[in-house]
């Protein structure tokens, strides 16, 4: 998947903001979960800690068991020039060698719906990693690339999210959180009212007026 001129302006203006901030505009559309992807954490270059934070679009690669013989079959170079993510599997699904493709080619992160393997080499590459888990056995003996771009499921008890090809993802120590492209100026556009809401919030609470106060003044509730 090669960036439009479309797709890079839309990145470059979520860049401006957190993965919280999105997650407040999709709320505000009323979109599920503010679009958040339960269960992921930042896992590279740092567990948790820092200033990382990736934005993008979504190329899915779909993993399925391993003795799936109704499921397509791969071939061929699948890490694309923009952004990954796995599908769920017990084993790891994504170690270092991986991470030396998706940095050659250009790739903004990688996101995991699964475990990951191979942690000091992706941290020894400064490479932006969100993982459900980590692992030390590899995938190959458990589950199999099927197919590339298509909707995957997040593996998920609590939730009904699916990440579509080209759909926006905006991921930091917050969490990760899925744009659907149909959405996006929409979520652009009602950001930064919210942001500066609740600029207007802080400025008050330091002043000394209550969280209700400035709630209800800036807020609306």
């Amino acid at each position: 998947m090669t960036p439009t001129s479309n797709s890079r302006d839309i990145i470059e203006r979520f860049k401006q903001w957190g993965a919280c901030d999105v997650a407040d505009g999709l709320s505000k559309l009323k979109h599920p979960d503010g679009g958040f992807l339960e269960g992921l954490a930042l896992y590279s270059p740092d567990y948790q800690a820092g200033e990382t934070k990736i934005v993008g679009q979504a190329f899915t690669v779909k993993f399925v068991p391993k003795d799936d013989q109704a499921a397509p079959r791969l071939g061929g170079n699948y890490v694309p020039l923009i952004w990954l993510i796995v599908f769920y599997e017990v084993n790891a699904v994504y170690g270092g060698l991986m991470t030396l493709r998706a940095q050659a080619v250009g790739a903004a992160g990688v996101v995991i719906d699964g475990r990951v393997r191979d942690l000091g080499e992706h941290r020894a590459l400064k490479f932006p990693l969100f993982a459900r888990y980590a692992g030390t056995t590899a995938g190959g003996a458990v589950c199999r690339p099927s197919e590339v771009n298509v909707p995957v499921r997040l593996h998920s008890e609590h939730q009904e999210a699916w990440i579509n090809p080209g759909d926006y993802i905006v991921a930091d120590l917050n969490g990760v959180v899925r744009v659907p492209r149909e959405t996006v100026e929409e979520v652009l556009d009602v950001i930064p009212e919210i942001v500066e809401a609740d600029r207007k919030c802080a400025e008050g609470i330091r002043a000394g007026r209550s969280v209700q106060d400035v709630f209800k003044e800036f807020r609306g509730r």
